[in-house]
């Protein structure tokens, strides 16, 4: 039996919507907390941030896109290379930079549409791309589990495991609201387990405060500084254009066209800005929220509001975001182990669902491309930007589309101008 779709306008009574939203926060909250801990700020910030960035980016779209932003990993490198040499202040001036830039972006999206797309990003190589964002996480969720250890902890395999199989099981076996909440579920199984084996740390719970509020820091600007942060937008905007096809796949409806990637665009962007002014980190669409999504079969809106709701809430209660934080690292792991593969195979499903031709030896060699360039670790560099992975791949794809598609073009005005002297 089919799952029921619960869709993005619809409403959700409050006894589901209490746990479909903890189960957005759980999925969100590992990799959304480890930014700020490599940038070295309390992390509270962040939470309030990315709850207030994913209402403002639901408000921007209408209500249209469902999306959770969280604590983005593309500026990890710029940024800590900024802090090292001016400071965090200006850290946060290149953050509200390339959010601008972003935004501006978007205008230009909005004044000129989105039928390039199609061009330089065309079935054969969106499909790759969007695997890609779920692919080459897969090491980063097996790392996070403790797989890849030199000496791997059995206890930490027996919580991954517990984790990946509940999770595995809820999805296929769960029936009625159980089965809308697998993830959640998993989570709370893996850290029970995780309990019983004694890996888990309560310490940061207890010396929490009640109540505290986040740390708010000023920014400052320096051109060198938004100079070395500024070429992080062709990796974001790639990103962006990722989810948002994967996410329209998910959900059965084109979120290119409604709300338009100028809203979505517009409102990661101006959400990041909004950040950068209050001291907190740069916000994008997460993997890990599209997953649940693509697991559960829950897309409403509401949804993902209310979890954005509660990171607002825990960045002011202490032993809340402390309790959270204790979710050790196999549990997040065996859900990511989950959630990644499913992003992979929603961008495999565009090359079924869109007939891909691979007769045809351009689609052949699109495909073949994209996949290896993501896949192999080459990197480009551009100045402190370091360019791979699936967002390398989006830009070589677009190269090889725009080539192909010139090509084809110039062929075609060839056999016209040729078919005269043919007649003759």
């Amino acid at each position: 039996m089919a799952k029921r779709i619960i869709q993005i306008e619809e409403k959700v009574p409050f006894k589901m919507l209490v746990p479909l939203s903890i189960q957005h926060l759980f999925a969100m909250f590992g990799a959304t907390v480890l930014v700020p801990f490599l940038f070295g700020i309390n992390p509270a910030i962040v939470l309030l941030m990315n709850g207030i960035g994913t209402l403002l980016f639901i408000f921007v779209t209408k209500g249209k896109a469902p999306a959770y932003l969280g604590s983005s990993f593309a500026f990890l490198a710029p940024g800590n290379m900024v802090i090292a040499q001016f400071g965090y202040e200006y850290a946060l001036g290149g953050f509200i930079a390339v959010g601008f830039v972003g935004c501006l972006l978007a205008f230009i999206i909005k004044k000129f549409g989105v039928k390039w797309i199609d061009v330089v990003l065309p079935p054969a190589a969106m499909g790759p791309v969007v695997a890609l964002i779920g692919l080459e996480l897969a090491g980063s969720a097996a790392n996070t589990a403790g797989l890849l250890d030199e000496v791997v902890n059995m206890n930490n395999v027996i919580v991954f495991l517990v984790t990946l199989l509940v999770a595995i099981i809820g999805s296929v076996c769960f029936k009625k609201f159980w089965s809308v909440i697998p993830i959640l579920i998993a989570v709370v199984a893996g850290y029970l387990t995780a309990v019983c084996v004694g890996i888990v740390d309560f310490t940061p719970v207890m010396e929490a405060e009640l109540f505290a509020l986040p740390n708010f820091t000023a920014p400052k600007f320096n051109l060198d500084a938004i100079m070395m942060m500024l070429p992080v937008i062709l990796v974001i905007a790639s990103e962006h254009i990722g989810h948002q096809v994967v996410t329209s796949q998910i959900v059965g409806r084109d979120l290119i066209k409604d709300p338009g990637l100028d809203r979505t665009l517009f409102g990661d962007n101006f959400s990041t800005m909004i950040s950068g002014f209050l001291g907190s980190v740069p916000t994008t669409t997460y993997g890990e929220n599209i997953g649940v999504m693509a697991l559960t079969g829950v897309y409403s809106v509401q949804v993902i509001a209310g979890a954005a709701i509660l990171s607002v809430i825990c960045s002011f209660i202490g032993p809340l975001a402390a309790l959270i934080e204790t979710i050790p690292n196999p549990v997040i792991g065996g859900i990511s182990f989950l959630l990644y593969g499913m992003i992979g195979v929603s961008g495999l499903r565009i090359l079924v669902d869109e007939h891909v031709d691979y007769g045809n030896s351009v689609n052949m060699m699109l495909t073949s491309v994209v996949f290896v360039t993501g896949l192999s670790g080459v990197a480009l560099h551009i100045g402190n930007i370091s360019l791979s992975g699936m967002v390398l791949a989006a830009l070589v794809a677009m190269i090889m589309s725009l080539a192909f598609f010139i090509f084809s073009k110039l062929h075609w005005l060839n056999e016209e101008s040729e078919e005269p002297k043919d007649m003759l």
